[in-house]
């Protein structure tokens, strides 16, 4: 098991219940590079991906 899938499980444990929008995401993504800047570009990857799911390419 990686490092980030603990992460991951400890997140869908704690929180698997809830529903979040997308705006409430965004909004946590930027506070964490906000304190954490040297993680822009992989939360950057991240939102972009996400963003992109439904397109075809």
């Amino acid at each position: 098991m990686y490092f980030t899938d603990r992460g991951l499980e400890e997140l869908q444990a704690r929180r698997g219940d809830e529903e979040v929008s997308l705006a409430w995401l965004a909004d946590r993504m930027q506070e964490f590079v906000d304190l954490n800047p040297e993680f822009e570009i992989p939360i950057e990857r991240l939102a972009t991906w996400l963003a992109r799911l439904d397109d075809s390419d």
